[in-house]
Protein backbone atom coordinates (compact mmCIF):
# COMPACT_ATOMS: atom_id res chain seq x y z
CA UNK A 1 0.00 0.00 0.00
CA UNK A 2 2.54 2.07 0.65
CA UNK A 3 3.51 2.31 -3.13
CA UNK A 4 -0.17 3.31 -4.09
CA UNK A 5 -1.10 6.96 -4.89
CA UNK A 6 -3.21 8.72 -1.76
CA UNK A 7 -6.83 9.21 -2.36
CA UNK A 8 -7.27 6.56 -4.96
CA UNK A 9 -9.32 3.73 -3.63
CA UNK A 10 -12.95 3.71 -3.68
CA UNK A 11 -13.84 0.85 -1.05
CA UNK A 12 -11.79 -2.16 0.78
CA UNK A 13 -12.87 -5.04 1.58
CA UNK A 14 -10.69 -7.54 3.28
CA UNK A 15 -10.44 -10.63 5.49
CA UNK A 16 -7.68 -10.05 7.41
CA UNK A 17 -5.71 -12.73 9.88
CA UNK A 18 -7.84 -13.23 12.90
CA UNK A 19 -4.86 -13.63 14.95
CA UNK A 20 -5.78 -17.08 16.59
CA UNK A 21 -3.04 -18.92 15.47
CA UNK A 22 -5.51 -21.36 13.43
CA UNK A 23 -4.27 -25.15 12.63
CA UNK A 24 -1.06 -23.61 13.40
CA UNK A 25 -0.53 -21.38 10.59
CA UNK A 26 2.34 -18.85 11.23
CA UNK A 27 -0.02 -16.18 9.09
CA UNK A 28 -2.86 -16.08 11.57
CA UNK A 29 -0.64 -14.98 14.67
CA UNK A 30 1.64 -11.91 13.58
CA UNK A 31 -0.21 -9.22 14.89
CA UNK A 32 -0.85 -7.71 11.67
CA UNK A 33 -4.36 -7.24 12.03
CA UNK A 34 -4.05 -4.85 15.40
CA UNK A 35 -1.31 -2.78 13.19
CA UNK A 36 -2.05 0.77 13.20
CA UNK A 37 0.50 1.75 10.79
CA UNK A 38 -1.53 -0.69 8.43
CA UNK A 39 -4.75 0.49 8.39
CA UNK A 40 -3.07 4.56 8.75
CA UNK A 41 -2.08 2.98 4.79
CA UNK A 42 -5.65 1.48 4.12
CA UNK A 43 -6.90 5.47 5.12
CA UNK A 44 -4.33 7.44 3.31
CA UNK A 45 -4.93 5.39 -0.19
CA UNK A 46 -9.08 5.30 0.72
CA UNK A 47 -10.78 8.56 -1.10
CA UNK A 48 -12.68 10.64 1.57
CA UNK A 49 -15.70 8.77 2.44
CA UNK A 50 -14.80 5.58 1.33
CA UNK A 51 -16.20 2.66 3.30
CA UNK A 52 -13.45 0.03 4.83
CA UNK A 53 -15.50 -3.61 5.77
CA UNK A 54 -13.23 -5.81 7.34
CA UNK A 55 -14.00 -9.13 8.83
CA UNK A 56 -13.07 -10.31 12.44
CA UNK A 57 -13.14 -13.00 14.40
CA UNK A 58 -15.43 -13.08 17.82
CA UNK A 59 -12.43 -13.11 20.36
CA UNK A 60 -10.25 -11.25 18.87
CA UNK A 61 -12.28 -8.39 16.63
CA UNK A 62 -12.29 -5.32 19.18
CA UNK A 63 -8.47 -5.35 18.86
CA UNK A 64 -8.61 -5.06 15.28
CA UNK A 65 -11.63 -2.49 15.24
CA UNK A 66 -9.83 -0.42 17.71
CA UNK A 67 -6.49 -0.23 15.43
CA UNK A 68 -9.00 0.73 12.70
CA UNK A 69 -9.96 3.15 14.85
CA UNK A 70 -7.23 4.68 16.22
CA UNK A 71 -5.73 5.06 12.72
CA UNK A 72 -8.45 7.75 11.45
CA UNK A 73 -11.51 5.65 10.61
CA UNK A 74 -14.71 6.40 11.90
CA UNK A 75 -16.45 3.00 12.98
CA UNK A 76 -19.50 3.52 11.65
CA UNK A 77 -21.42 -0.13 12.17
CA UNK A 78 -21.03 -3.61 12.63
CA UNK A 79 -22.36 -6.30 10.31
CA UNK A 80 -22.58 -9.89 11.29
CA UNK A 81 -22.68 -12.79 8.88
CA UNK A 82 -24.02 -16.26 10.64
CA UNK A 83 -23.48 -19.12 9.11
CA UNK A 84 -24.53 -22.76 9.89
CA UNK A 85 -21.20 -24.97 8.65
CA UNK A 86 -19.07 -24.31 11.58
CA UNK A 87 -17.67 -26.93 13.54
CA UNK A 88 -16.71 -26.16 17.46
CA UNK A 89 -13.15 -26.90 18.34
CA UNK A 90 -13.99 -27.60 21.92
CA UNK A 91 -11.55 -29.76 24.07
CA UNK A 92 -13.10 -32.54 26.25
CA UNK A 93 -12.74 -31.97 29.65
CA UNK A 94 -13.22 -35.63 31.08
CA UNK A 95 -10.67 -36.84 27.73
CA UNK A 96 -8.26 -34.59 29.36
CA UNK A 97 -8.59 -35.59 32.69
CA UNK A 98 -8.35 -39.61 31.83
CA UNK A 99 -5.59 -38.82 29.28
CA UNK A 100 -3.49 -37.13 32.53
CA UNK A 101 -3.97 -39.91 34.86
CA UNK A 102 -3.18 -42.53 32.13
CA UNK A 103 -6.44 -43.92 32.20
CA UNK A 104 -7.59 -45.86 28.95
CA UNK A 105 -11.09 -44.93 27.86
CA UNK A 106 -13.69 -47.94 26.88
CA UNK A 107 -14.83 -47.12 23.51
CA UNK A 108 -18.43 -47.86 22.54
CA UNK A 109 -18.68 -47.21 18.99
CA UNK A 110 -17.85 -44.33 16.27
CA UNK A 111 -19.23 -40.91 15.39
CA UNK A 112 -19.26 -39.28 12.34
CA UNK A 113 -18.10 -35.42 12.07
CA UNK A 114 -19.05 -33.88 8.88
CA UNK A 115 -15.86 -31.63 7.52
CA UNK A 116 -16.25 -28.14 7.16
CA UNK A 117 -15.76 -25.78 4.37
CA UNK A 118 -14.77 -23.29 6.71
CA UNK A 119 -12.15 -26.20 8.09
CA UNK A 120 -13.43 -26.28 11.86
CA UNK A 121 -13.04 -29.81 13.03
CA UNK A 122 -13.98 -31.05 16.27
CA UNK A 123 -10.34 -31.93 18.49
CA UNK A 124 -12.01 -35.49 18.87
CA UNK A 125 -11.50 -36.60 15.82
CA UNK A 126 -9.30 -38.95 15.36
CA UNK A 127 -10.19 -39.77 11.11
CA UNK A 128 -11.22 -37.28 8.78
CA UNK A 129 -15.17 -37.63 8.74
CA UNK A 130 -15.15 -39.97 12.21
CA UNK A 131 -14.25 -40.04 16.16
CA UNK A 132 -14.17 -42.69 18.56
CA UNK A 133 -17.22 -42.50 20.99
CA UNK A 134 -16.02 -43.16 24.45
CA UNK A 135 -16.84 -43.18 28.13
CA UNK A 136 -14.45 -41.85 30.98
CA UNK A 137 -13.07 -43.87 32.97
CA UNK A 138 -11.77 -42.12 36.51
CA UNK A 139 -14.69 -40.79 38.97
CA UNK A 140 -13.10 -37.00 37.93
CA UNK A 141 -13.47 -37.33 34.37
CA UNK A 142 -17.32 -38.89 35.37
CA UNK A 143 -17.80 -35.90 37.14
CA UNK A 144 -16.87 -33.46 34.56
CA UNK A 145 -18.38 -35.12 31.60
CA UNK A 146 -20.12 -33.54 29.05
CA UNK A 147 -17.94 -29.94 29.59
CA UNK A 148 -16.09 -28.79 27.11
CA UNK A 149 -13.97 -25.18 26.60
CA UNK A 150 -15.44 -23.59 23.62
CA UNK A 151 -18.79 -22.87 21.71
CA UNK A 152 -19.73 -23.80 17.86
CA UNK A 153 -18.46 -21.06 15.90
CA UNK A 154 -21.92 -19.80 13.89
CA UNK A 155 -21.00 -15.66 13.00
CA UNK A 156 -17.92 -13.81 11.89
CA UNK A 157 -18.59 -9.69 12.68
CA UNK A 158 -17.27 -7.29 10.35
CA UNK A 159 -16.40 -3.79 10.70
CA UNK A 160 -17.99 -0.92 8.73
CA UNK A 161 -15.63 2.10 9.22
CA UNK A 162 -15.53 5.23 6.96
CA UNK A 163 -12.92 7.41 6.41
CA UNK A 164 -13.51 11.01 7.37
CA UNK A 165 -15.30 13.44 4.99
CA UNK A 166 -13.50 16.12 2.91
CA UNK A 167 -15.93 18.41 2.98
CA UNK A 168 -18.57 19.62 5.41
CA UNK A 169 -21.53 18.21 3.97
CA UNK A 170 -22.16 13.94 2.57
CA UNK A 171 -23.67 15.43 -0.47
CA UNK A 172 -20.58 17.69 -1.37
CA UNK A 173 -17.90 14.82 -0.84
CA UNK A 174 -20.16 12.82 -2.36
CA UNK A 175 -20.08 15.39 -5.60
CA UNK A 176 -16.37 15.27 -5.59
CA UNK A 177 -15.26 12.22 -4.73
CA UNK A 178 -17.76 9.87 -5.56
CA UNK A 179 -17.54 8.56 -2.10
CA UNK A 180 -19.34 8.50 1.34
CA UNK A 181 -22.83 6.81 0.55
CA UNK A 182 -23.84 2.97 0.87
CA UNK A 183 -25.66 1.42 -1.80
CA UNK A 184 -28.69 0.81 -0.64
CA UNK A 185 -31.09 0.14 -3.75
CA UNK A 186 -29.00 -1.95 -5.12
CA UNK A 187 -28.51 -4.20 -1.77
CA UNK A 188 -32.54 -4.52 -1.24
CA UNK A 189 -33.47 -7.96 0.30
CA UNK A 190 -36.01 -9.62 -2.05
CA UNK A 191 -35.42 -8.09 -5.04
CA UNK A 192 -32.28 -7.05 -6.96
CA UNK A 193 -34.13 -4.94 -10.24
CA UNK A 194 -35.48 -1.42 -10.39
CA UNK A 195 -39.16 -1.25 -11.41
CA UNK A 196 -39.72 1.44 -13.34
CA UNK A 197 -41.68 3.45 -16.13
CA UNK A 198 -45.57 1.82 -14.45
CA UNK A 199 -47.23 -1.22 -14.00
CA UNK A 200 -47.08 -3.57 -11.56
CA UNK A 201 -43.78 -4.40 -9.63
CA UNK A 202 -42.46 -8.13 -9.32
CA UNK A 203 -40.47 -9.66 -6.65
CA UNK A 204 -37.69 -12.12 -7.28
CA UNK A 205 -38.26 -15.38 -6.39
CA UNK A 206 -35.02 -16.12 -6.08
CA UNK A 207 -34.93 -14.68 -2.86
CA UNK A 208 -36.84 -15.18 -0.27
CA UNK A 209 -40.84 -13.90 0.30
CA UNK A 210 -43.57 -14.73 -2.93
CA UNK A 211 -44.19 -11.34 -3.33
CA UNK A 212 -48.14 -11.41 -3.03
CA UNK A 213 -49.63 -8.37 -2.85
CA UNK A 214 -46.94 -5.97 -3.90
CA UNK A 215 -48.13 -2.40 -4.60
CA UNK A 216 -48.24 -0.83 -8.00
CA UNK A 217 -46.06 1.99 -9.52
CA UNK A 218 -47.62 5.17 -10.84
CA UNK A 219 -46.52 6.09 -14.35
CA UNK A 220 -43.08 6.92 -14.62
CA UNK A 221 -41.91 6.55 -11.22
CA UNK A 222 -39.32 4.35 -9.73
CA UNK A 223 -39.63 2.25 -7.29
CA UNK A 224 -37.41 -0.97 -5.99
CA UNK A 225 -39.27 -3.57 -4.34
CA UNK A 226 -37.40 -5.19 -1.51
CA UNK A 227 -36.56 -4.86 2.43
CA UNK A 228 -33.67 -2.26 3.44
CA UNK A 229 -30.66 -3.55 3.89
CA UNK A 230 -29.75 -5.11 7.32
CA UNK A 231 -26.50 -4.79 9.24
CA UNK A 232 -27.07 -9.45 9.90
CA UNK A 233 -25.91 -11.15 7.24
CA UNK A 234 -27.28 -15.48 6.95
CA UNK A 235 -25.70 -18.27 4.95
CA UNK A 236 -28.10 -20.72 3.58
CA UNK A 237 -28.60 -23.34 6.10
CA UNK A 238 -28.53 -20.17 9.00
CA UNK A 239 -31.85 -19.06 6.97
CA UNK A 240 -33.51 -22.45 6.92
CA UNK A 241 -32.77 -22.61 10.37
CA UNK A 242 -33.77 -19.22 11.50
CA UNK A 243 -37.23 -20.39 9.33
CA UNK A 244 -37.59 -23.47 11.02
CA UNK A 245 -38.08 -21.73 14.08
CA UNK A 246 -40.22 -18.84 13.21
CA UNK A 247 -42.55 -20.66 11.17
CA UNK A 248 -44.72 -18.83 8.67
CA UNK A 249 -45.01 -15.21 9.00
CA UNK A 250 -47.81 -12.51 7.48
CA UNK A 251 -46.41 -9.22 6.92
CA UNK A 252 -49.14 -6.49 6.68
CA UNK A 253 -50.94 -5.26 3.53
CA UNK A 254 -50.82 -1.16 2.66
CA UNK A 255 -52.30 1.20 4.47
CA UNK A 256 -52.91 5.17 3.95
CA UNK A 257 -51.23 7.33 6.57
CA UNK A 258 -53.88 9.75 8.56
CA UNK A 259 -51.53 11.91 9.51
CA UNK A 260 -48.30 13.25 9.28
CA UNK A 261 -44.97 10.87 10.07
CA UNK A 262 -41.25 11.45 10.60
CA UNK A 263 -38.03 8.90 10.01
CA UNK A 264 -38.95 7.64 6.62
CA UNK A 265 -36.62 5.49 6.50
CA UNK A 266 -37.79 3.51 9.60
CA UNK A 267 -41.43 3.42 8.14
CA UNK A 268 -42.59 7.05 9.00
CA UNK A 269 -44.18 8.46 5.86
CA UNK A 270 -44.04 11.81 5.54
CA UNK A 271 -47.51 13.98 4.98
CA UNK A 272 -50.94 12.53 5.09
CA UNK A 273 -52.36 10.45 3.12
CA UNK A 274 -49.30 9.19 1.95
CA UNK A 275 -49.47 4.98 1.10
CA UNK A 276 -47.27 3.11 3.99
CA UNK A 277 -45.38 0.41 1.42
CA UNK A 278 -45.56 -3.05 2.98
CA UNK A 279 -45.45 -6.34 1.17
CA UNK A 280 -48.28 -8.52 2.04
CA UNK A 281 -46.06 -11.53 1.56
CA UNK A 282 -45.32 -14.65 3.73
CA UNK A 283 -42.66 -16.64 4.65
CA UNK A 284 -39.99 -17.29 7.26
CA UNK A 285 -38.34 -14.22 9.39
CA UNK A 286 -35.34 -15.32 7.05
CA UNK A 287 -36.68 -12.93 4.59
CA UNK A 288 -36.12 -10.03 6.16
CA UNK A 289 -31.78 -11.05 5.72
CA UNK A 290 -29.97 -11.18 2.92
CA UNK A 291 -28.77 -15.02 2.70
CA UNK A 292 -25.29 -15.66 0.96
CA UNK A 293 -25.68 -19.08 -0.80
CA UNK A 294 -22.49 -21.03 -1.63
CA UNK A 295 -21.28 -24.18 -3.42
CA UNK A 296 -18.50 -26.44 -2.71
CA UNK A 297 -17.66 -25.33 -6.47
CA UNK A 298 -16.38 -22.09 -5.67
CA UNK A 299 -13.02 -22.92 -3.93
CA UNK A 300 -11.96 -23.98 -7.45
CA UNK A 301 -9.60 -27.24 -8.06
CA UNK A 302 -6.60 -26.99 -5.48
CA UNK A 303 -7.86 -24.21 -3.32
CA UNK A 304 -6.53 -25.40 0.09
CA UNK A 305 -6.67 -22.11 2.01
CA UNK A 306 -8.76 -22.81 5.71
CA UNK A 307 -11.22 -19.42 5.76
CA UNK A 308 -12.62 -19.19 2.20
CA UNK A 309 -15.77 -16.14 2.12
CA UNK A 310 -19.10 -17.38 -0.13
CA UNK A 311 -18.62 -15.52 -3.39
CA UNK A 312 -22.05 -14.75 -3.11
CA UNK A 313 -20.99 -12.93 0.64
CA UNK A 314 -18.41 -10.80 -0.89
CA UNK A 315 -20.13 -9.57 -4.51
CA UNK A 316 -23.07 -8.42 -1.63
CA UNK A 317 -20.44 -6.12 0.32
CA UNK A 318 -18.37 -5.35 -2.48
CA UNK A 319 -21.81 -4.04 -3.82
CA UNK A 320 -23.18 -2.42 -0.96
CA UNK A 321 -19.81 0.04 -0.23
CA UNK A 322 -18.63 0.74 -3.65
CA UNK A 323 -19.69 3.47 -6.28
CA UNK A 324 -20.05 2.57 -9.70
CA UNK A 325 -17.07 2.45 -11.69
CA UNK A 326 -15.25 2.29 -8.07
CA UNK A 327 -11.95 0.33 -7.39
CA UNK A 328 -11.71 -2.28 -4.94
CA UNK A 329 -8.79 -3.04 -2.55
CA UNK A 330 -7.82 -5.86 -0.59
CA UNK A 331 -4.50 -6.11 1.47
CA UNK A 332 -5.43 -9.30 2.93
CA UNK A 333 -6.39 -11.16 -0.49
CA UNK A 334 -6.13 -14.63 0.74
CA UNK A 335 -7.43 -17.33 -2.26
CA UNK A 336 -8.52 -14.11 -3.88
CA UNK A 337 -12.39 -14.44 -3.18
CA UNK A 338 -12.85 -10.66 -3.37
CA UNK A 339 -11.12 -10.29 -6.65
CA UNK A 340 -13.58 -13.00 -8.10
CA UNK A 341 -15.88 -11.07 -7.14
CA UNK A 342 -15.04 -8.04 -8.21
CA UNK A 343 -14.64 -9.49 -11.71
CA UNK A 344 -18.65 -10.66 -11.67
CA UNK A 345 -19.67 -7.55 -10.01
CA UNK A 346 -17.60 -5.82 -12.93
CA UNK A 347 -15.51 -3.89 -10.49
CA UNK A 348 -11.44 -2.97 -10.74
CA UNK A 349 -9.59 -4.02 -7.64
CA UNK A 350 -5.91 -4.19 -6.65
CA UNK A 351 -5.29 -7.43 -4.06
CA UNK A 352 -2.57 -7.67 -1.82
CA UNK A 353 -1.01 -11.40 -0.75
CA UNK A 354 2.06 -12.12 1.25
CA UNK A 355 1.77 -16.00 1.12
CA UNK A 356 3.21 -17.96 -1.89
CA UNK A 357 0.91 -20.35 -1.67
CA UNK A 358 -2.22 -18.12 -1.42
CA UNK A 359 -1.14 -15.90 -3.82
CA UNK A 360 -0.61 -18.83 -6.79
CA UNK A 361 -3.70 -19.84 -5.49
CA UNK A 362 -5.19 -15.92 -6.15
CA UNK A 363 -3.46 -15.96 -9.85
CA UNK A 364 -5.44 -19.13 -10.89
CA UNK A 365 -8.71 -18.55 -9.62
CA UNK A 366 -8.78 -14.77 -10.61
CA UNK A 367 -7.56 -15.80 -14.22
CA UNK A 368 -9.87 -18.21 -14.69
CA UNK A 369 -12.98 -15.89 -13.67
CA UNK A 370 -11.23 -12.74 -16.39
CA UNK A 371 -11.41 -15.87 -18.37
CA UNK A 372 -15.19 -16.52 -18.16
CA UNK A 373 -16.02 -12.80 -18.30
CA UNK A 374 -14.14 -12.43 -21.56
CA UNK A 375 -15.71 -15.49 -22.81
CA UNK A 376 -19.43 -13.72 -21.97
Amino acid sequence: MQDMPENSIDSIVTDPPYELGFMGKTWDNTGVAYNVKVWKEALRVLKPGGHLLSFGGTRTYHRMACAIEDAGFEIRDQLQWVYGGGFPKSMDISKAIDKAKGALRTVIGQGKAGISSRAFQSESATTAGSYALTVPKTPEAIQWDGWGTALKPANEPVVLARKPLSDKTIAANVLQWGTGGINIDDCRIGRDTLCAHGGKTRADSKIYGSGKGLPEVEKGSNAHIGRFPANLILDGEAGKALDRQTGILKSGSNSTRTKAGTFLEHGGLGKAGDVQTTYGDQGGAARFFYCAKASKAERGEGNTHPTVKPLALMQYLIRLITPPGGIVLDPFAGSGTTGVACVRENKKFYLIEKEERSYQILLSRVDRELQKYILE
